[in-house]
């Protein structure tokens, strides 16, 4: 006699698991349109030249991220199933290009943020993990992310 079949755990992948986040992995995503001197100026709809709403958008991106793209708060918070998810590669290492300094003649430090440490050792995943929870959590199965 075969055992019964254990059903599969409940999981929603917009749930957070509860893992460790480190302190170092932000909480918030910076918006640089707050402290812009003027406000970006909108979107223009291609057939009608009229600014976008976001029923016209709506096709194509989930609620929370046509919110994102219009607000003018400087602080974003980054949802905690996205900051679990982060934390498997963040914070990137800010590696300083003595040989860049030295080229240049400056006596500035020059740094850049290495991204090659994350799962595809890529830059992607940053956008394209936010892009995908936010569909996931208006239902949506299949997307291609704007990487």
């Amino acid at each position: 006699m075969t055992a019964p079949a254990t059903p599969a755990p409940s999981f929603r992948a917009t749930e957070p698991l509860g893992a460790a986040v480190p302190a170092s992995v932000p909480t918030h995503w910076y918006n640089l349109q707050a402290d812009l001197p003027e406000p970006v100026p909108p979107h223009l709809h291609p057939g009608t030249r009229e600014p976008l709403g976001p029923e016209d958008l709506a096709p194509l991106f989930p609620m929370a991220l046509i919110a994102q793209e219009v607000t003018t708060e400087r602080y974003v918070e980054i949802p905690a199933a996205v900051r679990e998810i982060y934390a498997l590669w963040r914070p990137s290492p800010l590696i300083r290009a003595h040989r860049l300094e030295r080229a240049l003649g400056t006596k500035a430090r020059i740094y850049y943020k290495y991204e090659g440490v994350s799962p595809t050792g890529s830059h992607k995943p940053n956008t394209a993990v936010a892009q995908a929870y936010y569909n996931a959590v208006e239902g949506i199965t299949k997307l291609t992310t704007e990487t």
